[in-house]
């Protein structure tokens, strides 16, 4: 039933919706394509829309890139897209590409943000000036998607960057039951609980920091995580909706890659005043795509590199977002190519 929605509403936005009257070049930088889970995944979801629309689709990845003192260019596959999620790509013919010749290029490869992710962000800026490049590189690179929450303090909870165990022991001391987190993590990977009254707690945190030669992020925990975490997608800065995601029997991670389901959620109040104040700040950063995920009315991540979720959402609320999306993309295009006209 869930599948069948997802296809109905692709169907729709195929009919009704239309993209730019001229054909654009869009590139996705993003993990091999046969890792994709079609039926899930927000890159193949925004793909999709690109195809619909009339758009050429490209792929590629950080392994091909290389640069000159003229260009930026990668082994570059042009890729049919279809509905079918059983056979989701047909790659049509694979080439040496300059970058520069594509209209948008989309950076979806999933952390950790580690040096090859930065050394692909800083080859990308070479050609950002040609080249829509979302989102921009410098941005991801600035905003850590676990540190980026802290530019706004009155809107997350308590929370404490260390690498220090006594530190760490005396904040849960103030603060009670901790989340630790490590700053490149990604998925859920790496998340434990740091209990109020723990015999083996300086062991604990010893080994999460390695030993003191790793920052990790220590936050209050929250208990309304028992009850799931909002994950909300926003483009340009404004909320396109929810989605909650609740941990599996057993379990208290919400990550969907840990097990947890996705459920429908309504934005509230607090969610619209957090997307608020932190649409200035994405924007100067050039986040046009971004996800955050919020416990109780307190923000917690900012997710920037390639946020998910966008397949649920759209078959929640029965709208082809990701038709959204790429319009938004179309009409920047039309803008940067009107400017340099």
């Amino acid at each position: 039933m869930q599948r069948s929605l997802c296809f109905r509403i692709q169907s729709i936005a195929s009919h009704e919706q239309q993209g730019s009257e001229i054909p654009m070049k869009f590139a996705f930088l993003m993990d091999p394509l046969e890792t994709v889970k079609a039926y899930k995944d927000t890159t193949y979801h925004l793909m999709l829309a690109t195809s619909e629309r009339g758009h050429e689709v490209f792929y590629f990845n950080q392994n091909t890139m290389r640069a000159g003192n003229a260009n930026v260019r990668a082994t570059t596959s042009k890729v049919e897209v279809h509905p079918s999620i059983e056979k989701p790509f047909t790659i049509i013919s694979t080439f040496e590409c300059d970058l520069s010749e594509m209209d948008a290029i989309l950076i979806r490869t999933d952390p950790p943000v580690d040096r090859r992710y930065l050394y692909a962000t800083l080859v990308l800026d070479l050609i950002s000036g040609s080249t829509l490049v979302v989102n921009r590189p410098s941005g991801i690179r600035n905003w850590n998607e676990k540190l980026a929450a802290m530019l706004y303090p009155s809107l997350t909870p308590e929370t404490l960057i260390s690498n220090d165990t006594a530190e760490i022991l005396q904040f849960r001391d103030e603060f009670g039951r901790l989340t630790l987190k490590p700053i490149d993590g990604h998925g859920g990977e790496g998340i434990i609980f740091l209990e109020t009254e723990e015999a083996d707690a300086a062991a604990k945190v010893n080994q999460v920091t390695n030993n003191g030669t790793h920052w990790i992020i220590a936050q209050q925990y929250l208990p309304d995580a028992q009850t799931g975490d909002k994950r909300i997608l926003l483009l340009d800065g404004e909320p396109l909706g929810a989605i909650l995601r609740v941990h599996a029997e057993g379990k208290e991670l919400n990550n969907l890659d840990q097990g947890a389901t996705a459920q429908a959620a309504e934005l509230t109040e607090r969610d619209l005043e957090i997307c608020s104040s932190i649409k200035d700040g994405l924007l100067a950063e050039g986040i046009i795509f971004s996800g955050i995920d919020v416990i109780g009315g307190m923000l917690i991540e900012i997710n920037v590199t390639s946020p998910t979720g966008l397949q649920e959402l759209c078959r929640f609320d029965e709208r082809a977002y990701n038709h959204d999306i790429m319009s938004a993309l179309e009409q920047k295009i039309q803008a940067r190519h009107t400017l340099k006209n």
